[in-house]
Order: C-alpha cells, then structure tokens, then sequence
C-alpha cells in the first residue's frame, strides 16, 4: 500500500513539474495549432478560389486545395513540436522508411493515382466527352485520381483504372459518337437521287448534329450494287435507337422512290464438255 502511494506521489509530481515548466509552452502550441487550421483552411479556400477562376478541372483544382491544407498543417505540427523543444528529423526518417515500405507494396495503387494526376494535369478528354480507350466506348461521367468513370447508352457505369488509359490511344468524339452506314442500290438506279434521299431522310431527325454535318456520297461499288455510305453524328446516350430509326427511314424512303436494292447476284456459266 505504501509503494502504491509513493507511485502514485511520484506521479503526481511528475505532472506538475510538467506544467510548471511547460505550461507556456503547450498554451502556446495549442494555440499556434487552432490558428494555424484556420489559416490553413482560410489559403485552401483561397486557392480553390482562384483555380474557379481560372476554369481548372473540378477534380483538380481539389486535390490541388487539399494538398495547400496538409502541407500547412504539416508545418503546424513541425512549429508545435518545436514548442517542446522535440526535433522532428527522427520523424522525418521513420516517415521516410516508411513510406518507402509502403509504396513498394502499393505500387499500382499508386501508379493510378499518377496517371490520374497526369489526365487532370494534360486534360485530353473532360467530364461528358464521349471516348474510347482499348474497344470500350463511353461517355466520361467522373474523373477521379485513380479511375476514371464512363456510363453508357445501356445505363451501364464503366470503371477504368487510370493506368490503363495513360499511354493508350484514346479516341475522343467529344459529346457525340459518329455513325457510319452505307445501303446498296442497282447499277441502274439514280444514284444522285439516292444520295439527296438519305440526305433528306437524315435532316429530318433534329437529334442529328449540324456540325460537323452529315456526309452522303458513293462508297463503293459491290459485284451486284453501287455502295451509297452515309456518315453522321448523334448523342452517344441515343447512339444505337437514332441509328436503328435512320436505317428503317432510308429503307422506307427507297421504296416509296422505286429505287431497287439488289439482291446478291452470282452469274454461274456450265460448259458442256461432250
């Protein structure tokens, strides 16, 4: 009982020689830290100011905000340790060490994260452009630093890796995706009145862009048919639907012209040997 009493003295002692010397010093840190998170928050809020300003990406004018607040916030600490006269380098190493660690084993992760800081940075393709990266086609609905997020026309929400988009070919189509047909016709038949039928037909579906504008013209010429193509541009979110409804207008528009689509034809000769 005794010794639990002079612990517990020891102790007691102990904390008031604490705050006997280093009352001034842990009022003065904790004040210092408190004005130091306002101030922090105050210059993130002022740099996300200034990134609206200037019309920077959404995510990265974030990420850039959040780093100005840790990186005060860092020094905060630094400034109150310094309070209690505790040297922050043996800190500094053992965060080293381990971050080294750290980012050995989390390599990919973070590899994402660079690639997601590289597309905000290089900006090729923004937040409701259409794109497609390695045959996945979609329209970008959130670019976030490790991945990327396409929706497409069936409702379907596409998550990509950032890795795997920097370095690839990316084709951006921007709001739109084209269209490409094309629709065989008689070598008899009129073809300059079949091209301004397929260009009348694709003017009367507003969902249609403008510009660039719909192009119309010979694609080629087949074995049984002359090839008429047409190239046109729609919202991706209607792609297969607006594609689908020209197809059937054409084919309606041909016949009501008389304009014959051939079957495939093959001309077969018999020899008579005797």
């Amino acid at each position: 009982m005794l010794e639990e009493l002079q612990s517990l003295t020891h102790f007691y002692t102990l904390i008031v020689d604490f705050f006997v010397n280093y009352s001034f010093q842990v009022i003065g840190a904790i004040i210092i830290f408190i004005i130091g998170l306002i101030i922090a928050r105050w210059f993130s809020n002022i740099t996300l100011r200034i990134c609206e300003r200037n019309e920077i990406d959404i995510t990265l004018r974030m990420f850039i905000a959040n780093c100005v607040r840790l990186l005060f916030i860092a020094m905060i600490v630094v400034i109150c340790l310094g309070k209690f006269g505790i040297s922050v380098a043996p800190f500094v190493a053992a965060i080293g060490a381990i971050s080294l660690s750290v980012g050995l084993a989390l390599q990919g992760v973070f590899s994402n994260y660079g690639a997601g800081f590289t597309i905000i940075l290089t900006r090729p393709f923004v937040v409701g452009n259409t794109i497609k990266i390695n045959d996945i086609t979609g329209i970008v609905e959130e670019i976030r630093l490790a991945y990327t997020l396409l929706s497409t026309e069936d409702g379907e929400l596409i998550t990509i890796p950032n890795k795997h988009i920097v370095g690839e070919v990316i084709t951006n189509s921007f709001a739109n995706k084209v269209v490409e047909a094309s629709i065989g016709i008689s070598y008899s038949a009129d073809a300059n009145l079949a091209i301004s039928i397929v260009r009348e037909v694709l003017s009367g579906f507003e969902e249609i862009t403008q510009e660039p504008a719909p192009q119309v013209g010979i694609e080629g010429f087949g074995d049984s048919s002359v090839d008429i193509g047409y190239r046109y541009w729609v919202p991706t979110q209607r792609y297969f639907e607006l594609q689908y409804q020209v197809n059937l207008a054409v084919y309606t528009a041909f016949q009501q012209a008389s304009i014959e689509i051939p079957f495939p034809q093959r001309e077969v000769t018999l020899k008579n040997s005797g």
